[in-house]
């Protein structure tokens, strides 16, 4: 059996190398087991069945991303890079809104464009948009939170990307957009592929690397989403035990733009992960988050998470993290308005 506080060598692994997600989901149940037993049942039946209905949406999405990978239909989203300028923001805010990229991912994938002369305004517009949106996220949302909320949420991500990419282009000279660039962008992250290559092979099964790419992808997916699901429904179950419903009601809920912001200010630290924050909002929603405050708040913490902030924070200047992260609250804002009136 491995011990999980040792690294390759038998040293002992850093405390940032622990799975602490595993460490976490473990913990829940010991904890209630010590302090509260007669919840116990409760918070493992809850997440269980929530598991169990999410289950095959999560299958859904563990398949579609294999299939996205092992075809190499990521290699469709360099065009997005070419011609003309506003023509490269569309096709970026969309793209982004729509690709299955991680975000150390992205990294390597921007600094290919930067360096060979793509526009930050497109940049930025696929930057905004792709730690919002993917085809797993999509699925994960419907089956939470219903589909019209997934569907809003790719609006939004979309929306987001056109809202910076045209913002940096109209300040394209401005001294906040001048030289964006930080001298030796980082390349590292945890993905070992470049992002595209090459044509897209839709029959993939006919070649072996392939077929190891989806197999490895679907794996590799099945455990994450698994992983961050499962500790996901198990907070959930404790939020609705522990939490006052009273308390949420009046922070996060009723009209006006106050739940909205407090939403987008409270997404941020409290984002967990773009799939376990989805629980999360449910969770919420049930205490009287608003409708708007649950969407400005995905949207704010999907952003400013960290993943996604350092792809951003490895590639430019301070100044244009400083601006992307302003859109990101903006725009966070706008979406949670626009949901709050037509939800």
């Amino acid at each position: 059996m491995t011990d999980l506080h040792l690294a390759p060598g038998g040293k002992f692994a850093r405390p940032a190398d622990w799975p602490w997600s595993w460490i976490v989901i473990a913990a829940i149940p010991l904890g209630l087991l010590l302090f509260d037993r007669a919840q116990l049942h409760p918070t493992l039946t809850f997440a269980a069945g929530a598991f169990g209905n999410t289950l095959p949406f999560i299958l859904f999405a563990v398949l579609a991303v294999a299939y996205l990978k092992a075809s190499g239909t990521e290699s469709l989203l360099a065009r997005a890079f070419e011609g003309r300028e506003v023509r490269m923001i569309l096709l970026a805010a969309l793209l982004g809104g729509l690709s299955p990229f991680c975000s150390c991912e992205v990294i390597p994938f921007i600094a290919a464009m930067l360096a060979v002369g793509a526009p930050l305004s497109a940049v930025m517009a696929f930057w905004l948009a792709s730690p919002l949106m993917d085809p797993a996220m999509f699925a994960i949302t419907a089956g939470t939170l219903g589909t019209g909320f997934a569907v809003a949420k790719t609006l939004a991500a979309v929306s987001i990307g056109l809202l910076g990419g045209f913002t940096v282009r109209t300040f394209a000279a401005s001294p906040v957009f001048a030289d964006p660039l930080k001298q030796r962008p980082a390349r590292h992250g945890c993905c070992s592929s470049t992002p595209f290559g090459g044509a897209p092979v839709w029959q993939f099964w006919r070649d072996t690397a392939r077929r190891k790419t989806f197999g490895d992808t679907a794996r590799d997916n099945a455990l994450f989403l698994g992983k961050w699901l499962l500790l996901a429904y198990l907070i959930e179950a404790l939020m609705l035990h522990y939490t006052p419903a009273d308390w949420v009601a009046s922070i996060l809920g009723g009209d006006g733009l106050r739940p909205i912001l407090l939403g987008a200010v409270v997404g941020a630290p409290a984002y967990l992960n773009g799939y376990a924050a989805v629980p999360m909002v449910d969770a919420l929603l049930t205490q009287g988050m608003s409708n708007g405050a649950a969407m400005s708040f995905v949207i704010a913490g999907g952003i400013s998470c960290i993943p996604a902030a350092v792809a951003v924070w490895a590639l430019v200047k301070p100044r244009v993290f400083a601006a992307y992260l302003g859109i990101a609250m903006t725009g966070a804002v706008l979406a949670g308005l626009v949901w709050n009136m037509i939800a």
